[in-house]
């Protein structure tokens, strides 16, 4: 019963017809031009720190004599003594192997431009 009453007072609210205005718009042709202006800028930072935990030692040489079991604190003897020689001994301890630093900005402009025409 309740639900008969209202759909009865709704009937009754909406018992007039509904109208539609046509619209008309007011004007033949056009253009809009729309500009776009964008900069971006990107700063990259690269820090990258290579650690060796071990030991390396490297031993060579022209007309020297290298023992089989080469170290620091061995004595290295000339091979031919008073004849040209060439001798190079490297040692490294763990720590900072290597160490890179990268510092970069890109900056990218860029500029649109849109044109719109329209007629009626």
């Amino acid at each position: 019963m309740r639900e008969a009453v209202l759909l009865g007072f709704l009937l009754g609210m909406c018992h007039g017809a509904a109208n539609a205005a046509s619209v008309v718009p007011n004007f033949t042709r056009g253009q809009i031009t729309s500009e776009t202006t964008t900069r971006t800028e990107v700063t990259e930072i690269i820090h990258q720190i290579e650690y060796t935990t071990g030991t390396s030692y490297t031993v060579t040489g022209t007309n020297i004599n290298i023992p089989e079991n080469p170290g620091p604190g061995v004595n290295y003897t000339m091979i031919t003594p008073g004849e040209p020689f060439q001798f190079s001994e490297t040692y490294m301890g763990p720590g900072i192997a290597t160490e890179t630093k990268i510092e970069r900005t890109t900056i990218t402009d860029s500029f649109t431009t849109s044109l719109s025409v329209f007629t009626q």
